[in-house]
């Protein structure tokens, strides 16, 4: 349910709104953030593979909604990566890794966005820089890349029930072909994926489901990402799915 437009709470959100910013509940039926805490804990999640950790947005929501597994966070930029070592300096258990995660280990060239976030090692779209001019690229660094499987025991005790999260802009088909030989042990997966090609070549969100599908993961939750403001179509979302 929810907030009443008569309500205080109504008011409230329609001042909000006016400066870009909304109110919503904080519940799991409304609230994809609380969808996730409940999720994670009648799963038993216990550690988290954050993958395109950025500045590590993810693993500090995760702290803030009384997360105390493990985080391993990877993040191949490094001035992003300088101020994600900032932001977990001080917390034992989440290790932060200046890399890219890909499908064969070597080295590669990523694009770096003027928003940092969508940086990516795939080439961008017109229809991604038209509805986010900030996510131009603005340069390029080489970055050192490893396959989830050449780090997955050593972030991963035995009997731990691993979630993975990627938010690698595109390039989630060849971070999954490098968990060819560990993706059955993990638990569950969040993944950002596209509904048009933003990045490309890259796997659309049916495609990418289908796949996970077929690794023995069903989808549990769906949140908007990125949209066209003209037009109002989803264009790009996150999606939550576990096994049975």
């Amino acid at each position: 349910m929810g907030v009443s437009d008569s309500s205080w709470g109504g008011r409230a959100r329609r001042l909000f709104r006016r400066t870009g910013f909304d109110i919503v509940r904080y519940a799991p039926e409304v609230s994809f953030r609380a969808q996730r805490s409940v999720l994670f804990s009648a799963q038993r999640i216990d550690v988290v593979f954050d993958v395109g950790a950025n500045t590590g947005q993810y693993g500090a929501e995760l702290r803030a909604d009384g997360f105390g597994g493990r985080i391993a966070s990877f993040e191949p930029l490094r001035d992003a990566y300088g101020e994600l070592q900032r932001r977990a300096a001080g917390d034992n258990d989440w290790l932060t890794f200046n890399l890219a995660l890909g499908d064969a280990p070597g080295e590669a060239v990523i694009n770096v966005s003027g928003n940092s976030q969508s940086s990516s090692l795939l080439p961008m779209q017109a229809v991604h820089r038209e509805n986010a001019p900030t996510s131009a690229y603005v340069g390029t660094q080489t970055v050192e890349v490893r396959r989830i499987d050449d780090v997955f025991d050593e972030v991963v005790p035995p009997g731990a029930r691993p979630f993975l999260k990627l938010d690698v802009q595109g390039f989630g088909r060849q971070v999954l072909a490098g968990a060819a030989a560990s993706l059955d042990r993990v638990t569950g997966i969040q993944f950002e994926a596209s509904l048009v090609e933003l990045y490309e070549g890259e796997q659309l969100f049916p495609e990418m489901l289908s796949e996970l599908a077929a690794r023995g993961f069903n989808l549990v939750a769906i949140a908007p990402v990125f949209m066209d403001a003209s037009s109002g179509r989803l264009l790009q979302l996150d999606a939550v799915a576990f096994r049975e």
